[in-house]
């Protein structure tokens, strides 16, 4: 008989070899090549025999609707709403990563008893757990009553069945993609042939229905989602979940988004009755000082934006003389090389050495800040935690920092500006506006300093 064909497939980037390998060449991973069945050409004579397939080619201007957004689905819950776009598009699939016990089950069973309520019909698929399970913890979310249709499946051909048994599912939730298995594969379930055919099965099911595709996926110890990137790729939307265990909320991040922007978060508290909506996600990340209240040194508030809403998060850095040879830089919630940046720009450029200290910086609340805009409170925080002087009550910080030195304008300074005066906040210091910019600002009172000398004055005096 003779021996079925094989091949080795990475299972974090889905490249394919003839032969194992301890480390993948694509991906430069470890221990990552499996043995699978290669899959049969399942279109092979059929193209080559007719000359081609025939497409339809139409204008795109004279398309029916053209110019006009997607229709939507209202989840019911206004951070996930705003995280995708606007609501759920009919017809799209949504990719779903977080840690395990992040919060994604929980806020996705709320999601579809919100749908269910207003009359969508809603089918929530688990392949992890069983049904009871669900039923439980939808009791426990005070959601036992809503009308969603629960199933506990993993036979990709049983789960495809049933859904085209469905006249109207507005939307269905696959709990989690790497349970699913096709037949048509003999690799195990979580491979990457598998989870890839099952998407793209899942997929075309919600073309040609209109029906919206939630998928569930597992993540990597580095925190990406596990699979081939390609998943990634075949659906319209991902979203991360973001945070840590020991903190009481939750960040929905949009990384793709072929509806939306991408730059758009969800801020969610964790509670006894499930995930809760935040409406002022900067009373979150703001620090309440030290004893009493009073300031200390090290801390700065960050005015930042984040997609459209803009977030108001305290900075704390530490600096101490260092114990060993080689002093030590601890980042969380910021860019290393970043900080090693603003670290030589202070000393080349404002005379402030940081070279015999440990310096620690840390985003408070857990939330990362991937925008440039935050060079300024950093450095603030930093200079205060050098020269142990608190920074003064109320300001807040944003500006980036260049390698001469000099404090670079950002976006949406005025948006920054009237969140910080919506809590409170009576000064800011910020880069150095062209003539008349300033003028136009409404808001706190405005501090420009046009180079980090001038920042480290203004701490000074501080």
């Amino acid at each position: 008989m003779a021996r079925a064909a094989v091949r080795f497939v990475c299972q974090s980037c889905g490249a394919v070899s003839s032969k194992w390998a301890g480390r993948c060449e694509a991906c430069d991973e470890w221990n990552t090549i499996t043995e699978e069945a290669a899959e049969g050409p399942k279109f092979a004579g059929s193209l080559a025999s007719s000359g081609g397939g025939k497409g339809r080619v139409i204008e795109l201007a004279s398309l029916e609707g053209f110019g006009e957004p997607p229709p939507r689905i209202s989840t019911g819950i206004a951070e996930l709403d705003r995280v995708t776009g606007g609501g759920l598009v009919p017809g799209s699939a949504l990719l779903v990563g977080g840690d395990p016990g992040i919060g994604k089950s929980t806020v996705l069973l709320q999601a579809s008893a919100q749908l269910a309520l207003k009359g969508e019909r809603v089918i929530y698929i688990s392949g992890e757990e069983a049904s009871d399970q669900v039923r439980l913890r939808a009791d426990r979310l005070g959601l036992g009553k809503a009308p969603v249709a629960l199933a506990t499946e993993t036979s990709l051909r049983d789960i495809i069945a049933t859904l085209k048994a469905e006249k109207r599912a507005a939307v269905v939730i696959i709990d989690s993609i790497q349970t699913l298995w096709s037949d048509t594969l003999e690799a195990a379930p979580g491979t990457v042939s598998q989870v890839r055919a099952c998407v793209q099965e899942l997929i075309r099911f919600g073309k040609e229905r209109g029906t919206t595709i939630i998928l569930v996926g597992h993540v990597t110890k580095e925190g990406a989602i596990a699979g081939p990137k390609v998943v990634e790729h075949m659906v319209d939307t991902v979203l991360y979940f973001e945070g840590e265990r020991g903190h009481h909320f939750r960040i929905l991040r949009a990384v793709k988004n072929r509806f939306g922007p991408t730059d758009e978060i969800g801020v969610f508290e964790m509670t006894g009755k499930g995930l809760a909506e935040v409406a002022n996600p900067s009373a979150l990340f703001l620090g309440q000082g030290g004893r009493d209240g009073e300031p200390v040194s090290g801390s700065a508030v960050f005015a930042g934006i984040e997609g459209t809403r803009p977030l108001l998060v305290e900075i704390q850095a530490l600096v101490t003389e260092t114990s060993f040879g080689t002093p030590r830089r601890a980042v969380v919630g910021w860019d290393s090389g970043r900080l090693a940046m603003i670290l030589a720009v202070l000393e080349a450029r404002a005379g402030t050495s940081f070279g015999p200290f440990d310096v620690y910086l840390n985003v408070a609340g857990g939330l990362r800040i991937n925008e440039p805009a935050a060079d300024l409170a950093v450095a603030a925080a930093l200079l205060s935690a050098r020269l142990d002087a608190p920074l003064p009550r109320g300001t807040v910080y944003f500006g980036e920092i260049g390698l001469s030195g000099a404090v670079r304008p950002v976006s949406q300074a005025e948006a920054r500006l009237k969140e910080a005066q919506k809590l409170g906040f009576s000064s800011a210091v910020i880069p150095r506006l062209p003539n008349g910019a300033k003028d136009s600002l409404a808001g706190p009172k405005t501090t420009a300093v046009p180079d980090v000398a001038a920042l480290l004055d203004a701490v000074r005096r501080a």
